[in-house]
């Protein structure tokens, strides 16, 4: 087999075990996808709609949220179809698409992580100066930015990782295409270029959290000189969480990358491929939005239009 043509499916092994478990792992996943869907979907429709909110911060987080579903549903859903019908195949076009959503999003949702550091140290440290440093033209392009660079990073990524050969053993030990367990069943001799750029991106993850660090260092030294204890706290209610996020998220993430390629993989690296796949989806609406004030305000808001008298009455009739 010369050519990567030739290969039309891939198996995705999952999580083996008794069916019972099986289910058991498939309700949880069903439960942890709609509560992101829910949540992220809130988050997108009260920022679009409440002018209140059509600040660079929740514009940040509106694009945030979007990626968040991209990145949950490019795995989720196909895991628990894959459950229920007994059958783990994937196409190879799939599994090419799969693979390059999850590091698309997953790349571009870290650099949006970055770029709201960054929009969190405008705020408190330079307060007089936020509207001129974050204007909209400013936020556009930042945003822009990630998308453009994660897309760029991701496409090179997944073309290089399925341009290698592939000879009998098409069975990925993941429940979705994850690249590094993709090079681990290839058949070429040499994946160098592959595992160069593999560090490359995991060099460039590191700055952007050095970013994130040196980005907090100055708020917490900003907040530390404020005189009132409620506004200390309500500062670091809002930052701390954040950093939690960004650790899990980038700690799982380069865990789960940066083992060694031939390694056999393990129950281990399951559990960490589910933590950066599904955890900051389901955590970032709650930590970002919904423990929000102006948030529930939003929320408040589009609820009482929602159940209008006038609304009530369509239904109604």
């Amino acid at each position: 087999m010369n050519n990567m043509s030739m290969v039309t499916e891939f198996i995705l092994m999952g999580f083996a075990g008794p069916w019972k478990l099986q289910i058991l792992q498939t309700g949880l996943f069903l439960v942890i996808y709609l509560a992101a869907l829910m949540g992220n979907g809130l988050i997108i429709t009260i920022t679009s709609l409440d002018p209140c909110l059509h600040t660079p911060m929740y514009f940040f987080l509106r694009n945030l949220s979007l990626f968040d579903i991209c990145l949950i549903s490019a795995v989720v859903p196909k895991s628990i179809v894959n459950s229920l019908t007994h059958s783990n195949y994937i196409s190879f076009l799939g599994c090419v698409t799969q693979a390059f959503l999850v590091a698309f999003s997953a790349a571009t949702e870290f650099f949006l992580l970055t770029v709201m550091s960054v929009d969190r140290y405008a705020a408190i440290c330079h307060p007089l100066h936020y509207e001129v440093i974050m204007n909209r033209s400013t936020c556009v392009q930042m945003s822009f930015f990630s998308c453009l660079t994660g897309g760029f990073l991701s496409m090179i990524h997944t073309a290089v990782t399925f341009t290698l050969s592939y000879c009998e053993s098409i069975e990925i030990q993941q429940f979705f295409c994850d690249i590094s367990q993709v090079l681990a069943i290839s058949c070429s001799e040499n994946i160098t270029a592959e595992i160069v750029f593999i560090l490359i991106s995991a060099i460039l993850d590191i700055c952007c959290f050095i970013c994130i660090i040196i980005s907090y260092t100055y708020i917490f030294s900003t907040v530390r000189k404020i005189p009132s204890t409620e506004g200390q706290s309500k500062a670091y209610s809002t930052c701390i969480p954040h950093l939690v996020v960004v650790v899990l998220f980038l700690s799982t993430a380069l865990a789960a990358y940066l083992k060694p390629i031939l390694a056999s993989a393990s129950f281990t690296d399951l559990i960490l491929s589910a933590f950066y796949i599904m955890l900051p989806p389901s955590l970032n609406p709650v930590i970002y939005g919904l423990r929000n004030k102006a948030m529930k305000v939003g929320l408040e808001k589009l609820t009482t239009k929602f159940l209008s008298k006038e609304n009530l009455l369509f239904f109604q009739t």
